[in-house]
């Protein structure tokens, strides 16, 4: 599918990481998403029941960063993923979460991962 629905550089902070002292305080998070489904018939209604509500992915991918703790950027992802799936009527979600603070020993941009989930059938 062609058609995309792109949340880009969502900014949160979260608890995440494994070294014991990464945790204790929020750190940023940043997220993107890209979700596809059918958007012709919200292209021809301009009715938002037809489509995906931008600010209810942006709520959910912000309950799951800010309310809940993993030790994995893949584990965090996973469950944005697996979260957009179960609520929206999206065929594939993408999901890149980068931690830009993230405990290196030098310089550098951001740590991300990136997972993208399909709906079954």
């Amino acid at each position: 599918m062609s058609d995309r629905i792109t949340l880009r550089g969502l900014r949160f902070q979260g608890r995440h990481g494994v070294p014991a002292d990464e945790c204790p305080a929020p750190q940023p998070i940043e997220v993107d998403m890209p979700v596809s489904l059918d958007l012709s018939r919200p292209g021809r209604t301009d009715e938002l029941a037809d489509t995906v509500n931008y600010s209810s992915l942006f709520e959910l991918a912000r309950g799951i960063v800010e309310e809940r703790s993993f030790k994995l950027l893949e584990a965090l992802a996973t469950a944005i993923a697996e979260a957009m799936l179960a609520a929206h009527p999206v065929e594939d979600v993408e999901v890149r979460v980068r931690k830009p603070k993230a405990p290196l020993p030098g310089a550098f941009e951001s740590v991300e991962v990136r997972i993208r989930r399909r709906r079954d059938g």
